[in-house]
């Protein structure tokens, strides 16, 4: 069988503890104008924002702070931030700088292709699947992403994922360009992060991991990638669970959140993923609470198909009890994660009810749910999500 693939990174990853203040450097290698988006108030209370802008300001970087958010970016916040950013005629010379967890990266991402395509005032018109379908013609302005969280792994990724409630929809805005330039990871800004958001942004890294290994567009190096990561990430994510000042378990939770997400823009994703941007719309459930849910289901629902994946993985990151099953144990494993960081078993524990259903099985057909190592029909799939009510 002849090996082809294309592989898609950032162009700089600079990762490490402290590394924050290097920020200025980095930045100015891409421009001499910021515009700063930026995620939880917690940033600016611990003085991340005003450190992060003596740094640039030290460099002969102009700083504009744009926007702040702390929940998923909707269309009208992308909007907005638009407006304003093409009121200060972007160009040659300037970057966006994104601070945050997947929330501001997101809409950071968003706002450098908006930026330079000016075709329509509204992000919907460029979203796949809904608006006019719009392409994103022109290249964006290089940004660069600083993760304080370990989850989305967004500043390794192509889209940015924009949600409507009215209509309801969870579109992705995608194009090569959109990468981040250069990724600024110190984990040491992810030690603010609390209990709830660690441990779902956490399983969000781990279900992304596992969703682009298994995935029918699985690519070898991002395999490999994956693998490193979750060796990484499983003993990691209890520890920083328990504690979340641990040096090591936040370093490792960051490089593995990193890496899903190089592997998940080249790989693809699978059912956990597809069914909880879903319920991200239908139910308001935070998108790193229901990738957690989801996962051990989606495990079990493609073990037969990704089998041989899963076997290959479960000598590394399972310990298979006695006649048990390679693919078995490594399920097993992953569900007694969840049970580790106090992930909820039933769809109604977190706010889903019978007559969601429908409507969460129709809005799973996004891109994510291409990557499924096998077809799940809408029967299957309904009868899935209800028998987990």
């Amino acid at each position: 069988m002849s090996l082809s693939y294309d592989l898609l990174t950032p162009s700089k990853i600079v990762f490490g503890w402290g590394r924050r203040n290097e920020v200025g450097r980095l930045a100015k290698s891409l421009g001499r104008r910021a515009f700063l988006v930026s995620g939880s108030r917690t940033l600016e209370k611990q003085g991340v924002l005003e450190e992060l802008t003596n740094h640039l300001r030290e460099a002969e970087v102009d700083v504009i702070p744009l926007a702040s958010i702390s929940h998923e970016p909707e269309v009208t916040d992308v909007d907005e931030a638009t407006a304003r950013l093409r009121s200060h005629d972007p160009g040659p010379g300037d970057l966006v700088i994104g601070i945050g967890g997947g929330a501001a990266l997101d809409l950071a991402k968003a706002l450098t292709a908006m930026a330079t395509n000016a075709e329509s005032p509204t992000v919907k018109d460029y979203l796949e699947g809904v608006g006019k379908g719009l392409s994103l013609n022109v290249p964006p302005l290089p940004m660069l992403a600083m993760p304080t969280t370990s989850g989305t792994g967004s500043e390794a990724t192509k889209n940015a994922v924009i949600s409507s409630y009215d209509p309801p929809f969870k579109k992705s805005l995608r194009s090569e360009q959109m990468v981040p330039k250069i990724v600024l990871a110190d984990p040491e800004l992810t030690v603010s992060a609390p209990p709830t958001v660690t441990a779902y942004s956490g399983m969000d890294a781990i279900t992304q991991l596992l969703e682009s290994y298994i995935s029918c567009r699985a690519k070898p190096i991002p395999k490999a990638l994956a693998l490193h990561g979750l060796q990484r990430a499983l003993p990691a994510i209890k520890e920083v669970c328990r504690d979340g000042t641990c040096r090591w378990a936040r370093e490792n939770m960051a490089h593995a959140a990193l890496l899903s997400g190089i592997a998940l823009a080249n790989s693809g994703l699978g059912m956990a993923h597809g069914v909880a941007a879903a319920l991200g719309v239908h139910a308001k459930v935070p998108h790193g609470l229901a990738c957690a849910v989801m996962l051990p289901v989606a495990l079990r629902v493609n073990r037969e198909a990704a089998e041989e994946d899963l076997a290959t993985l479960a000598p590394l990151l399972a310990k298979p009890g006695p006649n048990e099953p390679p693919a078995d144990a490594l399920v097993r494993t992953i569900a007694e994660l969840c049970d580790a960081v106090a992930i909820p078993k039933r769809l109604s524990e977190i706010g889903v009810s019978a007559d969601q259903i429908p409507r969460i099985v129709t809005s799973s057909r996004g891109n994510s749910m291409n990557g499924n190592p096998r077809e799940l029909p809408d029967d299957e799939l309904t009868k899935i999500l209800e028998e987990m009510l």
